[in-house]
């Protein structure tokens, strides 16, 4: 016993002793350490998959929505192509042109009524009696004309006599 209390009476010794409880401490220490980062890493990889899983859905409701997006311009641009198709249809109907036409002139004729001061009874003038001509036309002997001949049409006077009464 005597060379035991010896070696522990030694500096040596009790720097030994000093430095092999710390190798213990950092080594249990260590290990504390290793042991939480273990069941970190794990929690961190759980995480990570579970966001993972939810990116992967998330692109998959974004691809869906685009996709379903996608799918409707298709089909309104197919609509537009359509209807801009009908309408210029419709715009070559026999008819259109001369409805365009007359819609023109009569706008045109209301811009002159304002502007030109001498226009306007002269016109309402010639108007009345184009609606005279019209209406006469509608009944006797000139709607008979009409549907016996077809290439017959009243015009308006060219110098005091009807066409009418250069033909008769």
């Amino acid at each position: 016993m005597e060379t035991l209390l010896d070696i522990l009476s030694h500096p040596f010794s009790w720097g030994l002793l000093l430095g092999l409880g710390m190798v213990i401490f950092v080594w249990r220490s260590g290990a504390k350490d290793r042991k939480f980062l273990k069941t970190e890493l794990k929690r961190v990889e759980e995480e990570n998959s579970e966001l993972q899983g939810h990116l992967n859905t998330q692109l998959k409701i974004n691809a869906k929505g685009n996709e379903l997006l996608q799918n409707q311009l298709d089909e309104l641009k197919e609509q537009n192509e359509t209807l801009r198709v009908n309408l210029s249809a419709v715009q070559q109907k026999p008819g259109k042109a001369e409805l365009r036409r007359l819609e023109v002139t009569e706008t045109a004729i209301s811009v002159m009524r304002e502007q030109a001061p001498g226009f306007a009874p002269a016109w309402e003038k010639a108007l009345r009696e184009s609606e005279d001509d019209y209406v006469a036309a509608e009944g006797g002997l000139k709607k008979l004309m009409r549907k016996v001949v077809p290439s017959f049409r009243s015009t308006p006077d060219t110098g005091g006599k009807k066409v009418e009464e250069i033909e008769g």
